[in-house]
């Protein structure tokens, strides 16, 4: 009995053992339940504001802060968000047709421009006038008009991220209790700098350039010419690292023309690009060797008087070459600059200077078309000064041929250069026999 009662008093024991194990393991089990309870609701409010409210960066873009009242020729680089016509993309920016032809060096003559597509994430050169506003050098002339559906941020997405909401919104007033309204005008205020045209002393337009996904300052500079630390100084950076939608100022050198004596006139032409002057009667070219102006007769269709310069039959922008026992003559119809409707030009000349087929001196036997300054001599083509007009004959070469042939003693290109054949110079030779034995 004693052994059976402390038999059962032994296994009592382990069983209130067990139960107090089972009801300390529920309560473990309970606080740890509690606590990832805890964790749960406290993690996912913060998941929550991550989703709705994401974290963002703003992006970096050059300012060039200003005290003066002029303004100076600066490009945008656009890329396109969505397939558009060449006139939509005028209108957006209220720039004209011809002048985004010109800045991305597109022909004049190309048929339909208004309706030339562009497909979306092509890059456009739109250029625009960069003025001073209130201290800080900015475009304020692009006006937009708010469409159903519109938001500030898918108005920035619709100038290629060259303006943000948040600008925008600044600029306009736009807050919650002054939302967006249907019809509504917005100025749009666009990027632009000037740094006086200049990039380490040499003619220069910037450009506003917005970094796109996966692009890097090193792959920058290398595309545009540049150096990471010249971009750097440029724009200020701390450290080369861009982030997507940053707003770089990218310098595109230019040529100017400061030295070229021109009347009541400057102008600045970016690199690979050309603009036209004088009531769209002159387009000049930016030459990519040389970095010299060279200005003809445009295309474009419109009435033009005072091409031709006096005392000769040659057009702005011709050229002609006659061969003497000591080189060549040449003798030219350059560009001076306007005033209102009338075209100033002058006919300059050069003797015994070496002829085309002097490739070290003409690469390749080319003589570039320009508006060469009242002292021409430079690296380019290596002229002498000036000197009296030659009395030989002189025939004329049209700066603005459309084919390789003409009448006139001299192979033309579509390039705007022209060649010597051997034929031309026999005959040029017999021209100016004659001319000496019977005048």
């Amino acid at each position: 009995m004693a052994k059976s009662t402390t038999r059962q008093l032994h296994t009592l024991l382990l069983l209130l053992q067990v139960l107090f194990s089972l009801q300390d393991l529920e309560f473990t089990t309970k606080r740890q339940k509690m606590k990832n309870q805890a964790q749960f609701l406290l993690t996912t409010p913060l998941i929550i504001i991550i989703i709705v409210f994401p974290i963002t960066t703003h992006a970096k873009s050059m300012i060039e802060a200003c005290s003066s009242s002029d303004s100076c020729p600066s490009l945008l680089s656009y890329t396109l968000p969505f397939d558009s016509q060449l006139s939509e993309i005028a209108f957006r920016f209220q720039v004209k047709i011809s002048d985004i032809l010109a800045a991305n060096s597109i022909n004049l003559t190309t048929p339909f421009p208004d309706n030339l597509i562009f497909h979306a994430k092509s890059l456009l050169k739109i250029p625009i006038s960069c003025p001073c506003v209130d201290g800080i050098r900015r475009s304020m002339s692009t006006t937009y008009h708010v469409r159903p559906a519109d938001t500030v941020d898918s108005i920035s997405e619709g100038f290629g991220g060259l303006v943000s909401g948040d600008q925008i919104s600044s600029s306009n007033g736009i807050s919650v209790k002054d939302p967006l309204m249907n019809g509504q005008a917005l100025v749009i205020p666009l990027p632009c700098t000037c740094f006086n045209n200049s990039d380490n002393g040499v003619p220069a337009v910037f450009m506003s350039y917005v970094v796109q996904r996966g692009e890097s300052l090193d792959g920058l500079a290398m595309e545009f010419g540049s150096t990471v630390a010249h971009l750097e100084a440029v724009n200020g950076l701390d450290q080369p690292v861009v982030q997507p939608g940053d707003v770089l100022a990218i310098p595109i050198s230019a040529c100017s023309s400061a030295n070229l004596n021109w009347y009541n006139e400057s102008l600045i032409v970016p690199n690979g690009s050309y603009a036209l002057t004088a009531n769209n009667c002159i387009k000049c070219i930016c030459s990519a060797s040389t970095f010299r102006l060279h200005c003809m007769a445009s295309e474009t269709g419109v009435s033009c008087s005072h091409l031709q310069c006096k005392g000769s039959d040659l057009l702005i922008g011709d050229t002609c070459v006659n061969h003497t026992a000591n080189g060549c003559n040449l003798r030219a119809c350059v560009y001076r600059g306007h005033y209102g409707r009338k075209i100033f030009r002058s006919l300059v000349n050069f003797s015994n200077v070496q002829c085309p087929g002097n490739t070290q001196s003409y690469n390749n036997g080319r003589i570039p078309l320009g508006s060469p300054s009242f002292n021409p001599v430079g690296p380019s083509i290596g002229l002498p000064p000036f000197s009296s007009p030659t009395s030989a004959p002189c025939a004329a070469v049209r700066s603005n041929a459309s084919n390789s042939s003409n009448n006139h003693n001299f192979t033309v290109s579509t390039s705007g250069y022209f060649t010597i054949t051997p034929t031309n110079c026999f005959i040029s030779f017999l021209v100016q026999l004659i001319f000496c034995l019977f005048f």
